[in-house]
Formats: C-alpha cells, structure tokens, sequence
C-alpha cells in the first residue's frame, strides 16, 4: 500500500446503521418498521435494530428525559436511505405520504440521484433516494462526480415508477447510503472527515461539504446551512452513533494508525474504533461481513 492510499480511506467503505435516541419508541417504531417498512431485526437489550435482509438501518434506543434536538446545534441533518429501483422508492414515498402526510419536506434532482425528504415524528430528518447508475454520472476533470439541486416533481416521479406490485410490497432500502450532520465549520469539518478519517473530498460549497470513498458521490454531508458557529453538542434526543463500515481488518487498522498519528482519542476494543468528530458525534468503525 502506497504512503497515499494509508492516508485515505478504503475505497469499498460504506455505511452502517445510524442510532437514534428517541423518547416515544412505540410511535418511533410504527414509522420505522411499519411507515417505511423496515424490518425489526433483533432487539440488544433496549436497542431496537431495524433493517432488511439482515443489514441493519436504524438502531432505536429509549431515551428518556433529554430535550429535542436543537436545529441550530451541531447533529444529524438526515440519515440517508438508499433504494434499488425507483419503483421501490416510490411505493415508500406514496407509503410514507398517506400514513405521514405532514413529515414530507421536499424533493430534488441531485443528478447523481433522485431524493424525497421527510421528518419522522421526533424531527430526525430522512431521505429516500435512488441512484442513477454511476456510468451516467457527469464529473469534473479531477474525475469528482457533478452534484447539483434541480426541481423534481414528486407527482410525475410517482406517475412514472409507481407499479401496481411496488405498491402492494414496497421494496425498502438495503441499508444506510450516506449521512448528512450539521456543523459549526466547513474547514474543521473537512480537517477532521478529510484529513483524519480519509474520505476524499467531493465538493466544497463553502456552507457544505460533501466527501466520499471510492468514487461515491458522497458518504458523509457536512453543513452549516442551521447550525453556523455551532460548538460541541449538548445531550439530546436524535443522532446517538453512526456506523462506518470498512471492508477488511487491514483496512481497520490502518485507520487505527492514522488515527494515532493525528493524536485522536479513540475508544477500541478490537472491532470496533470508536471515535468523536470535533461536535461531540460519535463515530464507530467495524469490518463489515
């Protein structure tokens, strides 16, 4: 491994679960596992693991007495939830548009991608998307792929790809796509994700940043869009972890490595590289399966 790739990260990363730290599961639950379709995997404990397949999602944890998060702090802007085809992602979004008509937020053309935007009932917000295929990605001369915000009408997308059969059985996401967190700084932000953690940097818009691992169009957003000036996080309902998953142990412990070089304090206990970015949010790496 050549001095350059030790210093990014590796190139088949993805992401795992996100945890929320939810006061009302019962209602938390029914939007999870029964709006979106997510199934309950296992139960840790008081941990709720939903996701598909096996490949978990969304881990729920009781959490009680803690206040809402604020919008105006550093956290989560949205968890991220990829689909693979569009008539699964519009049976979500008809789904999640009857039983939650309120929590829609918006829609976008990102031209790597198709996205639906919604709250669920604590205020976390959540993205439903599709990817166009990556050979149809416009990139820059750096190869970076193009990313923009273009009008898309929820309508139409729905008249398109809604499938009688897609309706009847929603297919629902394999797992998390990306995670989009609230900053108090872009370039604290990318020194941390881009110089610490070695994602590559995508695009910088200045108020957001958007980085990836091999060639993705982006695993992590970072902004500063509600939370400009933002400091560390104070204890809250919503982003509790979110999970990096690496490809092998090697790639793991070159992380390790990296990690200790910057002089970042981490927590490990041999799996998994526990690690908080400069806000306070927890960050776990693991070798996936």
């Amino acid at each position: 491994m050549s001095p350059s790739q030790q210093d990014r990260i590796a190139a088949d990363t993805r992401m795992g679960p996100v945890e929320l730290r939810v006061d009302d599961l019962g209602t938390m639950l029914a939007y999870y596992r029964d709006v979106l379709a997510l199934e309950q995997i296992r139960v840790d404990g008081d941990r709720h693991v939903l996701g598909r397949g096996g490949v978990a999602t969304v881990v729920l944890t009781p959490t009680r007495g803690l206040p809402r998060f604020d919008r105006r702090g550093a956290g989560l802007f949205h968890t991220a939830v990829l689909f693979d085809s569009r008539e699964g992602l519009a049976a979500a979004v008809l789904r999640v548009a009857q039983a939650a008509p309120g929590s829609y937020t918006g829609a976008a053309d990102h031209l790597v991608s198709e996205a639906f935007y919604f709250d669920d009932p604590e205020g976390n917000g959540v993205e439903l998307y599709f990817d166009r295929p990556r050979t149809a990605w416009a990139r820059d001369a750096a190869g970076r792929p193009l990313m923009g915000t273009e009008h898309l009408d929820v309508n139409g997308f729905l008249r398109t790809h809604l499938t009688e059969e897609e309706a009847k059985a929603p297919a629902v996401a394999a797992s998390v796509g990306h995670v989009h967190l609230q900053v108090g700084d872009i370039p604290t932000a990318k020194d941390f994700y881009v110089g610490t953690l070695g994602f590559d940097e995508v695009l910088d818009m200045g108020s957001a940043l958007f980085v990836s691992a091999g060639g993705y169009h982006h695993h992590v957003g970072l902004n500063t869009w509600n939370s400009r000036g933002a400091g560390p996080r104070a204890a809250s309902l919503g982003l509790g972890t979110m999970d990096i998953v690496l490809p092998t142990a090697d790639d793991l412990g070159a992380l390790r490595e990296r990690l200790a070089h910057r002089g970042t304090p981490v927590e490990d206990d041999g799996r998994t590289v526990a690690v908080r970015d400069p806000w306070g949010s927890e960050i776990r790496m693991t070798v996936g399966g």
